[in-house]
């Protein structure tokens, strides 16, 4: 079953069920899935979807933080709420223990060494963490392995 396929079985799970955010968050998804394929003028594969949920929960992390900084928790909350739905769709997350030793990998099979290097040490761990770790984290756990 495909990530699209998904959306909509929750989309309809979510109507029968009348949960309003879910609803709205499975809407909100399929929204921006529709906006990107008419950008680019195809049909998206679950890789491209992936992407798309991906950018929607950096969204929302942004998100979080501002309202939070703000003082503006009840925003906040419904955020992290939306959050966890977005999350359900995503391949299950890397742990920092998982990241440390996907890096560590990279940086000793390509024999990186200081943090001159670090654009050739994510370009090889990107591809291995995508959609499964928060980009910002993965850079910050590269910097840290390679001081």
């Amino acid at each position: 079953m495909t990530l699209k396929e998904q959306l909509n079985d929750a989309m309809k799970a979510a109507m029968k069920a009348r949960d309003t955010l879910r609803l709205s968050a499975v809407r909100m998804v399929r929204a921006a899935i529709t906006n990107r394929e008419i950008d680019t003028r195809l049909e998206l594969d679950d890789q491209a979807v992936t992407d798309v949920i991906t950018t929607l929960v950096k969204q929302r992390r942004e998100s979080i933080r501002m309202y939070r900084e703000g003082n503006r928790l009840e925003l906040a909350e419904k955020e992290e709420l939306e959050l966890a739905i977005l999350l359900e769709f995503l391949p299950t997350q890397l742990s920092t223990d998982e990241i440390d030793t996907i890096v560590s990998k990279v940086i000793s099979d390509i024999g990186a060494q200081g943090v001159r290097e670090m654009g050739r040490v994510m370009k090889s761990v990107t591809p291995l963490t995508a959609g499964k770790a928060d980009g910002k984290t993965v850079s910050d756990t590269v910097r840290r392995l390679l001081v």
